[in-house]
This record gives C-alpha cells, structure tokens and sequence, in this order.
C-alpha cells in the first residue's frame, strides 16, 4: 500500500482530514508537526523562537527523508504547510512512491479559520487585524501554490463537510 501525503497552506485541514481519512481507510496516521516535536522535544511555536525557522526547515527536510525512506507504507500523513516549499521537499516527494494530494483552500477560508486558531501558529501568531492576516496568507498562498500544484491530486476544497472531502479523496484514489 502506497502512503498518501497531504500537503496544503496552515488551516486547510490536513490534520484533520487526515485523522478521519486514516481511520476511513484503516490505516495509521502520522501528523507531520507531532512527528517532528515529538523527536525534537519540543513544541513547534518553541522550536521557532529558540532555534529559528532556518533550524526548523533544516529539520523538517531530515525527518521528511526519514518518512519517505520507511517502508511501513499505508500511511496517511499530513504535512506541515511549509514542508513541500523548501529545500527540495516536492522533488523528493514526487521521485518517491507516494500519493500528494493538495487541499486546496481559498485564502479567504484559510483567513476566517486562522483568525480563529492563531496562536499556535508561529507565523502567523503576531498578526493583529484581520485584514493583515487576509493579506499574509493570500500573499503566502500565492508564493506556495508552485509548490502545492505540483500534487499529483489538487482537490479544490470549498463547503463541503469533513465526511464528503474524505469520501471524495477516496473516490478519487479508487
């Protein structure tokens, strides 16, 4: 069995969708970010402030390697937003024998459901106005996309329900 990756920007609901996908398919589950506080010890808001987002990225791409290079397979995992963006994240997920697909979210929704769950978000944590937040995140959006549309499956995510995304990636897959 093929691992499947999600990628997408911070609130586009890999975690989640991941959770209830992993559990739909009876496969296990892996959060990029508990995957990576979990073997450095620490949260990722504190990884950022003491050791920098340089660190972070440097790390992110050592343990992606080390996903990748486990043969479990079956797995469901989501990504971190920025994972797929740096160093060669995309190239070595798209050489290896695994599933991408993109939750695409407008930046309108990633704004409304980042506003409200902000401050366990390093990069977005000290933005103080909506409209700020609405701006970042379009212009971050923008800046990724390259990265995100590379997916071998991009599924536009609008108003549907937890349920009726999980069952369209499994249509999508089978």
């Amino acid at each position: 069995m093929m691992d499947i990756y999600l990628i997408g920007y911070m609130g586009s609901g890999k975690s989640t969708i991941g959770r209830l996908l992993a559990d739909k398919m009876d496969r296990s589950f892996v959060d990029f970010d508990d995957f990576i506080e979990e073997n450095e010890g620490m949260s990722i808001p504190k990884l950022f402030k003491t050791k920098g987002e340089i660190y972070f990225r440097k790390i992110e791409m050592k343990y992606l390697e080390e996903l990748l290079l486990e043969k479990e397979g079956g797995r469901v995992i989501a990504l971190g937003g920025g994972t797929p963006c740096y160093g060669n994240n995309m190239d070595r997920l798209q050489r290896a024998k695994v599933k991408t697909i993109y939750l695409n979210v407008s930046y309108k929704a990633l704004a409304r459901r980042l506003w409200d769950n902000n401050n366990n978000r390093p990069l977005v944590a000290t933005i103080d106005t909506y409209e700020a937040l609405e701006d970042y995140v379009r212009k971050h959006l923008f800046e990724r996309s390259y990265f995100y549309n590379q997916a071998e499956i991009i599924l536009k995510i609008g108003s549907e329900s937890e349920e009726e995304t999980i069952n369209k990636i499994i249509s999508i897959l089978f």
